[in-house]
């Protein structure tokens, strides 16, 4: 009996040692992942650190560079007859460089019921030299500041520069107002702002194709007012010279298109920010040119459009720079009432609507790499048999396309990109593979949400 009494104390003693060593060992382990846990966001914290110092010193070079300003000659009394200014804008390039492949030819791209007009359309086949953008910007004084981008192209082989933006801004409305006048993209809609190279695709989805050329850019006035509460919520109007598509030939007297547009967002927790909006275009179009250069056709009337547009992000604790996850999608309806003409069409009345929207979403799981997905669609009313055998009739399916991509960027500064879209828009169905660079130096003011 007290042999019993000794060997089921013993055990006893055992089980709870080694109960305690198992505890110790699920403790250093938790322990352990905690600390490679804090290293890894530590890490993390130093590389944006590190990111945002190179920016700052990039921005400095900038500030204390003085562009030597011309001798002041004195006047005949002997004084100076005017006084000499440092002259420090920041200036900062943007190169971009592409590669592309096409199962089809894409000289002859055309998607049915909906005539490309501006610069939309397939990039170019094989190696190719995008825009190089040239930013300049400062305060002009202690009321206005100004921007500056040209592009600078290659186009039929010989050079070209162009004056995307060139605006001024006052930064001294008071109750939360603010203008904006000169050249610029307008304020509809969520990509229609975006400069190219911040664009998550090497192109842009289908309805902004479509509808805008890609991007509505024209001269005007634009004005917006942030409310002050809580939620964000910001207004704004824009008159324009109505020059560019989706408008042409400055009707009224060079008072073509107006705008209105609306955005509400607001933080969730500490993870995630949401941003919503809605926004309405009236252009008016005079003898408006799109699908084939040579044989163009002609649109004069009036080109409304409505967008909404949905934006949510996510990231954890507000670390964008370790994983984060944006989703975004916009809808555009547009409708066209005027005629259309050409070499081989006399003047006919078009009356038609017309809507397409696209959904992608964009996952960053690691820092530096992201993979992203897009799917983008168009749909069209039926003009009717008048345009039978034209490039506006409207095919039995409607056109889409499906688009997914990777790039990995060492910096803010430097990012490569591959893409490949499946797209079903035109004709015959094709795959197209492209490969694309995008490098900065210089000032490079941070993107907007």
């Amino acid at each position: 009996m007290r042999i019993d009494i000794f060997t089921s104390t013993y055990l006893v003693l055992l089980f709870m040692y080694s109960g305690g060593v198992v505890a110790q060992d699920s403790e250093i382990t938790q322990l352990r992942s905690s600390l490679a846990e804090l290293r890894s966001e530590y890490d993390a914290r130093i590389t944006d650190l590190e990111n945002r110092l190179a920016v700052a010193e990039q921005n400095a070079i900038q500030a204390n560079s003085v562009v030597p300003q011309a001798v002041v000659q004195p006047s005949r009394s002997g004084s100076v007859g005017g006084s000499s200014s440092a002259f420090n804008p920041a200036i900062g390039l943007i190169f971009q460089g592409q590669a592309w492949n096409y199962s089809e030819n894409p000289d002859a791209h055309l998607i049915p019921g909906f005539p490309l007009g501006g610069e939309a359309g397939p990039v170019a086949e094989g190696l190719g030299l995008g825009e190089t953008e040239l930013i300049m910007n400062a305060n002009v004084d202690d009321k206005f500041s100004a921007w500056l981008t040209a592009a600078l192209a290659l186009e039929d082989g010989e050079s070209v520069i162009e004056i995307e933006e060139a605006w001024v801004e006052a930064t001294a409305l008071p109750a939360g107002f603010g203008a904006r006048f000169g050249r610029f993209f307008s304020g509809i809609g969520y990509l229609n702002s975006k400069h190219s190279h911040s664009w998550d695709f090497a192109d842009q989805p289908l309805p902004y194709q479509a509808f805008l050329a890609n991007q509505y850019i024209d001269t005007g006035l634009q004005v917006r007012w942030l409310a002050p509460t809580n939620l964000y919520m910001e207004f704004g109007g824009e008159v324009f010279e109505g020059d560019r598509y989706p408008s042409a030939g400055r009707a009224n007297s060079g008072v073509g298109s107006y705008s209105a547009f609306a955005n509400f967002g607001a933080d969730v927790g500490t993870n995630s920010s949401w941003l919503a909006g809605v926004s309405y275009l009236d252009a008016r179009a005079i003898e408006r040119p799109s699908g084939d250069e040579e044989n163009p056709l002609l649109f004069s009337g009036d080109s409304d459009l409505l967008t909404a547009q949905f934006v949510w992000k996510w990231a954890p604790n507000g670390n964008w720079k370790q994983r984060n996850l944006v989703v975004q999608s916009e809808y555009l309806k547009r409708s066209e009432r005027g005629e259309y003409a050409s070499v081989s069409i006399v003047p006919t009345a078009y009356d038609v609507d017309q809507d397409g929207w696209y959904l992608q979403a964009v996952y960053q799981p690691l820092p530096r790499w992201r993979v992203g997905g897009r799917f983008d669609t168009l749909s069209s009313d039926d003009p009717g048999l008048a345009f039978a055998g034209t490039p506006l009739a409207v095919p039995g399916s409607g056109p889409r396309r499906f688009s997914f991509m990777a790039d990995w960027s060492n910096s803010e500064f430097s990012r490569l990109r591959f893409q490949f879209t499946r797209d079903e828009s035109g004709f015959v169905d094709g795959n197209h593979w492209g490969l694309q660079y995008i490098h900065s130096i210089g000032a490079h003011g941070a993107h907007a949400f």
